[in-house]
């Protein structure tokens, strides 16, 4: 195979495509931080690292989990299981993303470059999770959690209270459909005793909880427009997100996962392009 059909097996392998889950996160903390937009250089530097981080974490992830994912059924197709790609081959694209995210951050600020170690941390610990504790969503949570914090402080070298309150918003958002996601391994996680929370608390347990998380990350997004005094923009796309996540809900509704993935990749996906949009309306809005 030659390195060109590696890398494209390899940005397969880690759903790539799947970046507009995180990075309109990180766009809207970079608004909000900079109460406008951002420099070209940063919003450049901020998707590199974002690009970085989020494929290094995929493709340890696949890497960690290569064993566990040749027995389960839903993903022993995947590149590394199926003999697509060994695992020196990932771990060096792993490494080549390790070193864009460190070099990235170190071009936005000092702040970014010493918390890339931390960021780096929580997507390793991620990988092991399942293997004794349950709350793996949560952590996956505080990963993705990074994207707007880490936005935030590149723009303006601090964190602040809103860039929490995004990130405790993203964090519950990621655990909540995680958990959804989850939801496909229920009985494979309990034959091979891995720890999530639909194996412990079943399918209708799991939808309760993802239900709550995702009533938290309502109110910690609609504290960010009590305390950043935003406009009407961003609150239509608030009430816009509470509907996406409330139709999310209601497709699972009797735990019928027929639906799982349009509630899964069309849903999510919708969330954080409409805030986002909403955000940069706001901001349009404050400087006309």
């Amino acid at each position: 195979m030659t390195l060109f059909a590696r890398v494209g097996v390899f940005l397969e392998m880690i759903k790539f495509s799947h970046t507009i889950f995180a990075l309109p996160f990180a766009f809207t903390g970079a608004l909000l931080a900079a109460g406008g937009f951002p420099t070209p250089a940063q919003a450049g530097w901020i998707v590199l690292a974002m690009v970085g981080a989020r494929t290094a974490a995929m493709g340890l992830n696949r890497v960690i989990d290569a064993e566990i994912d040749a027995r389960n059924p839903r993903t022993s197709g995947r590149a590394i299981p199926a003999g697509l790609l060994g695992r020196g081959a990932v771990l060096f694209f792993v490494a080549l993303s390790v070193l864009l995210m460190v070099f990235a951050a170190g071009m936005l600020n000092p702040l970014c470059l010493y918390l890339s170690p931390i960021a780096l941390f929580f997507l390793v610990l991620y990988s092991y999770c399942k293997r004794f504790t349950s709350f793996a969503h949560v952590v996956l949570g505080i990963c993705l959690a990074g994207a707007p914090l880490g936005a935030w402080a590149a723009i303006r070298g601090e964190l602040e209270l809103p860039a929490f309150l995004l990130g405790f918003a993203v964090l519950f958002w990621v655990a909540g459909f995680d958990i959804l996601y989850a939801l496909q391994d229920l009985d494979f996680d309990k034959k091979s005793g891995l720890h999530s929370i639909p194996a412990r608390f079943g399918v209708n347990g799991s939808l309760w909880i993802a239900r709550v998380f995702h009533v938290v990350a309502c109110v910690f997004l609609l504290g960010l427009y009590l305390t950043m005094h935003l406009g009407p923009c961003y609150l239509a796309g608030l009430i816009a997100v509470c509907g996406m996540l409330l139709y999310e809900h209601h497709l699972l509704r009797g735990g019928d996962l027929g639906k799982l993935d349009a509630a899964f990749f069309n849903m999510n996906g919708y969330i954080s392009v409409t805030l986002f949009l909403a955000t940069l309306a706001d901001i349009v809005r404050g400087s006309l």
